[in-house]
């Protein structure tokens, strides 16, 4: 069994935002996001649902055309295909997110 913190290692990789997977199963990915000082993120239309939350730092996003600060603590749901996208994180602390990615799953056989 292996303990993971969510704060290790969590400086800045250059100007890229750091994306690892934490945990991956049939329908549902977890990533943790490292997001550097000022970082604004390409439009994201997704194919699935994702559930965001920030565990540090700030993060002003634009979702469907309207401008959100998600600050420590904070957590949003995005359905999929709503258009969204980071416009800035915070320096000091450096914005750390958790994604869970949430694939649709078949539905069930009548049997």
């Amino acid at each position: 069994m292996q303990v993971f913190n969510l704060f290790d290692h969590a400086s800045a990789n250059g100007s890229q935002e750091r994306f690892e997977t934490l945990l991956r199963c049939p329908n549902l990915e977890l990533e943790r996001i490292i997001s550097p000082a000022g970082s604004r993120s390409e439009l994201f239309v997704q194919e699935q649902d994702e559930w965001v939350a920030v565990i540090q730092g700030e993060a002003l996003l634009e979702m469907a055309g309207e401008q959100l600060t998600l600050s420590r603590g904070d957590s949003l749901f995005i359905p999929a295909h709503t258009p969204h996208q980071v416009l800035q994180t915070s320096q000091d602390p450096l914005c750390i997110w958790l994604a869970l990615h949430i694939h649709s799953c078949p539905p069930l056989s009548s049997t």
